[in-house]
């Protein structure tokens, strides 16, 4: 930290004070996300975060880090969102047909996904030594949905202490809690996040040719609603979602009774626009328009990878595309 340049954001210098944040911002962003499990929504907390810190440089101290000042304010934001309920409506476009029963209805329909295109540039800061999540299974999409279960102080205390590494007097300090407090929160938060982890085998590494040829396989059943093949691309324990809408399909069979029903009543996708979320891989979908021949942005299609299987597909609406910097219709 520069402590000229603090001298002169607290004189009223915005120039110093964007130098001075700037290399946490993306950062603060991915742990709103990691809060509350919605980039729009940890958007508007990094924003209210910013405006704190310009509002309350004068109050800063210096006996902690600027960054673990940031962190604290972001937090504390998120908690505020969290308690108040204060969340951005939840809106969902229904399907083309009725669909079978699923297996359950989900708890999250706020998710949304990360575009990796906001992970370039994050801070070299690497987690304190207590961290036990390494930072690509910390943004993955069962992680933030399993985070997003937890009462908000235990999601808090997971974040600080398992994914940033704060120490448990760090953390008290940070979230105006005890010692014991912050140790009793994690151990609940620990039992239930241990109780969605995955024991499957690690995803193919991205971009190699084993992980191209399996999601050029899953490109060409999915655009042609080839319900056996795309089946067969899967584990035995596959997962289909689709927030906002709640219905998630759990295993071979019933994933297949359900792309079965839309393959009967849809048409097929006429494109697919590679990009990645959450570490993951991920499509844009554009149909064709029957009118005019043009495709449209349907929605984002995230899955999951599970060795050389496909372990969970995702499909979010298309007023995310643009985050992904997919456009609207293509020529």
């Amino acid at each position: 930290m520069s402590a000229e340049l603090l001298q002169r954001a607290r004189g009223g210098d915005r120039d110093a004070f964007t130098a001075l944040i700037e290399p946490h911002r993306r950062e603060l962003q991915v742990h709103c996300y990691r809060m509350l499990g919605s980039l729009q929504d940890a958007e508007d907390a990094l924003q209210e975060t910013l405006l704190a810190a310009w509002v309350g440089l004068d109050g800063f101290e210096g006996r902690a880090s600027v960054r673990t000042w940031l962190y604290r304010i972001a937090t504390n934001r998120c908690l505020n969102m969290l308690r108040s309920s204060a969340r951005r409506p939840v809106t969902a476009a229904l399907l083309p047909v009725r669909p079978p029963e699923p297996t359950r209805l989900g708890e999250v329909p706020w998710l949304q996904p990360f575009p990796d295109v906001l992970l370039e540039g994050l801070s070299d800061q690497a987690p304190g030594p207590e961290a036990r999540y390494e930072s690509r299974e910390a943004i993955s999409l069962a992680f933030v949905t399993a985070v997003q279960l937890l009462p908000p102080n235990q999601r808090a205390v997971l974040l600080l202490r398992d994914v940033l590494g704060y120490r448990a007097s760090e953390t008290a300090e940070l979230l105006g809690l005890t010692e014991d407090a912050v140790t009793n929160a994690l151990k609940r938060a620990r039992a239930t996040m241990d109780a969605t982890r995955s024991s499957g085998p690690p995803p193919l590494p991205p971009g190699s040719p084993q992980e191209r040829a399996l999601l050029d396989r899953f490109v060409a059943a999915f655009t042609e609603l080839d319900v056996d093949a795309l089946v067969a691309l899967m584990t035995d324990d596959v997962w289909v979602r689709m927030p906002p809408l709640p219905f998630e399909y759990h295993g071979t069979e019933a994933v297949h009774r359900f792309f079965t029903a839309i393959a009967a009543h849809r048409r097929g996708i006429a494109r697919m626009v590679p990009v990645r979320a959450n570490g993951q891989p991920a499509w844009g979908e554009y149909f064709r328009d029957p009118v005019t021949g043009g495709l449209y942005v349907t929605g984002v299609e995230v899955v999951a990878l599970a060795g050389d299987r496909i372990c969970e597909i995702t499909r979010f609406e298309s007023g995310l595309a643009p985050y992904f910097g997919l456009p609207r219709t293509l020529g």
